[in-house]
């Protein structure tokens, strides 16, 4: 690599390192909050917090790398324009296919980070959230007991306590269960323990009342006792069963899916190939963000007024580039057989890269025929 290619590649990471912390920065602060807002109001303490927030970095890391990668090499190629020092080499005898060459590099280089995400950080990081989310949901202290609020613990449940002692009594029970459409049981009671059993965690409820409402003949019956057992095991397991995000998977499961994993995402086979072979294409549709961004600006010749118009061509082609991979992912989706779409954003950008530095290259044949055009 001669010393024109690693100065240029040394600005470029350097400038996408800069971007890439600023808009992970910002983008992770979004997040954050709503997340510490969930987690506080479920009564989980700052350390799961910090916790879920290192879980959830490595996605928001692979969604801002690309535009990072972007934003890197158009401030870079515009400032080395702005700076004639673009002028310069091209006067030595560069041609923009050979300044092209340390921006396909860096674009490389920002593929095999994503690649390093999309392929092993992400899903070890998403499994590792599911689970913790799973783990929270089983903890009973955290998730039904709160004193003097409601809880929802389960569609059709609501449960109250009024007060929970130091020794862990709980005070003036109300519980109610409608899960059955055909009548309503509301428990009362002035005291209850929870219990561990084998079978799951139990309510024991004393010194109370047990009001069952039948929907049909709108009756009512009234069941006092002095001591009451419910199944708190079977809320948790309602309330905690979940499919499997595809995220969570490897790519070569997400590949050569069993019909065992399909049961479990709920999805089809062409779902997950399309996912699999999308988090081969994410790092290539980046490493073609950042070559379009250094590209679009080499079309452009010396002016007072910079390169605004490259740049905005820039961003629509980029734009252009997200679009396709979208819809490509969409049809993918629709039809196992038509999982080579996932690639269409990689293809349609490297043919736009390449018409932009043919176009760069051959700047003054096209306006001569252009003003014959027009003669």
């Amino acid at each position: 690599m001669s010393r024109f290619d690693r100065y240029l590649l040394s600005q470029l990471l350097t400038l996408f390192g800069f971007f890439s912390l600023v808009l992970v920065s910002v983008y992770w602060i979004n997040q954050a909050v709503r997340l510490f807002e969930q987690l506080i109001a479920d009564g989980q303490s700052a350390w799961v917090f910090l916790e879920f927030s290192a879980l959830t970095l490595p996605n928001v890391i692979r969604m801002v790398l690309p535009v990072s990668a972007f934003a890197a090499a158009v401030y870079v190629t515009n400032r080395l324009s702005a700076e004639s020092e673009l002028v310069v080499m091209q006067a030595t005898g560069f041609s923009p296919w050979r300044l092209a060459r340390p921006a396909v590099a860096f674009g490389l280089t920002v593929a095999v980070l994503l690649s390093v995400l999309t392929h092993v950080l992400v899903p070890a990081s998403r499994t590792g959230l599911a689970e913790r989310r799973t783990e929270i949901a089983e903890n009973i202290t955290a998730q039904f007991l709160v004193d003097g609020s409601f809880q929802h613990p389960a569609a059709g449940i609501t449960l109250y306590i009024r007060e929970i002692t130091l020794n862990g009594e709980l005070l003036d029970i109300y519980l109610s269960d409608a899960r059955d459409k055909t009548q309503r049981t509301t428990y009362t009671a002035e005291r209850a323990l929870l219990i561990k059993a084998e079978t799951g965690p139990k309510l024991v409820m004393f010194e109370g009342m047990a009001q069952t409402l039948q929907a049909e003949g709108n009756r009512l019956f009234v069941t006092r006792f002095d001591d009451f057992t419910y199944d708190i095991g079977a809320l948790i397991t309602q309330a905690t069963a979940r499919r499997r995000d595809l995220r969570e998977f490897s790519t070569p499961v997400l590949l050569f899916p069993t019909p065992e994993q399909l049961e479990t995402a709920r999805e089809s086979r062409a779902v997950f190939l399309a996912e699999g072979h999308s988090r081969f294409s994410q790092p290539l549709t980046a490493a073609v963000f950042a070559v379009i961004g250094f590209s679009a600006l080499l079309t452009g010749s010396f002016s007072r007024f910079g390169v605004w118009r490259q740049i905005a061509v820039a961003v629509v082609l980029m734009i252009v580039v997200q679009m396709l991979s979208n819809v490509g992912a969409s049809a993918a989706q629709s039809d196992e057989a038509l999982w080579p779409l996932a690639y269409l954003p990689v293809v349609v950008g490297s043919a736009l890269a390449a018409g932009l530095l043919w176009l760069a290259a051959r700047p003054r044949r096209i306006r001569a025929h252009v003003a014959e055009g027009a003669a």
